[in-house]
């Protein structure tokens, strides 16, 4: 564990992590970094894991904010990391499903964290990181940002790492179908008209904003924006969150059961349109 103590009087155990970065700014603002920006911040199954250790050690950290942003220019996070799909395909059900409870429960640990959560989006924002980034409470991007819920492009579902939850509530049923079905990309400015995103702010005062923004938050009581938090989250519940994973995970697993994954896999790496057969 290091502890953290960078122009602040918080001193947090945090763990030494691969794939994620942590520090302290000045007024208790914490940023979460993923750190993969030669890969353009995708995810892996380590990294997914490293979401859990990172919200655990959060969890009763005195924060004020937590930023959550991608590492160099490029990207947020561009999604699963291709080069790792054979690890997720060779698994029996039983351990998709304990490795998909693992990635779910990472990131619902960042979406449960008691004080508000703003995530910055540079560039793309697809699939598992766009599911990131609606964990957060509040989201602000730069105009080359671009959202894709690009599940069903591998053969999954938009069932995943509670997308189907977050996104219907922040922009309705109705566009939350049309970008889970379709899905195509989502640039800043109708992310921005549809709800998506919260503020479009250019790229070079992107992360500038977002220490803005958790300032100003750290302005007010503590405990009374940790109980606007709870109180926002769980009103917004009125049917169960948990329950919802466990509908996601389990139909998840049996996505990867399916032929038309594998083909849409084939297809991807042929650079092919994929022959769905629904079996």
């Amino acid at each position: 564990m290091t502890a953290i103590e960078e122009n602040t009087a918080v001193k947090i155990d945090f763990p030494d992590l691969q794939e994620l970065t942590f520090e302290v700014l000045p007024g208790d603002i914490g940023v979460l970094r993923i750190n993969r920006p030669d890969r353009m911040n995708s995810q892996t199954i380590r990294m997914f894991g490293e979401y859990g250790e990172a919200a655990l050690a959060l969890r009763d950290a005195p924060l004020r904010a937590l930023i959550v942003t991608g590492s160099g220019t490029r990207a947020f996070c561009a999604g699963f990391d291709l080069d790792e799909i054979h690890e997720i395909t060779e698994m029996g059900v039983r351990e998709f499903l304990k490795f998909q409870e693992t990635a779910t429960g990472g990131i619902q640990g960042i979406h449960f964290l008691p004080f508000p959560v703003i995530a910055a989006v540079h560039g793309p924002a697809t699939g598992g990181g766009l599911a990131l980034a609606l964990a957060a409470d509040i989201r602000l991007c730069d105009p080359a940002a671009k959202f894709s819920a690009a599940f069903v492009k591998v053969g999954l579902s938009v069932g995943e790492l509670g997308t189907s939850y977050h996104l219907t509530r922040l922009v309705g049923p109705a566009k939350a179908a049309d970008i889970g079905y379709t899905a195509r990309i989502v640039g800043a400015e109708e992310a921005e008209r549809i709800g998506l995103v919260n503020r479009v702010v250019p790229t070079d005062e992107l992360f500038a904003a977002a220490v803005e923004l958790a300032e100003q938050i750290s302005r007010n009581s503590p405990a009374g924006v940790r109980m606007s938090k709870r109180a926002i989250q769980r009103n917004m519940e009125i049917t169960s969150y948990a329950a919802a994973l466990e509908l996601e995970n389990r139909g998840q697993a049996l996505m990867t059961r399916t032929e038309d994954m594998p083909e849409a896999l084939a297809a991807f790496k042929e650079k092919r349109a994929p022959r769905f057969t629904g079996e």
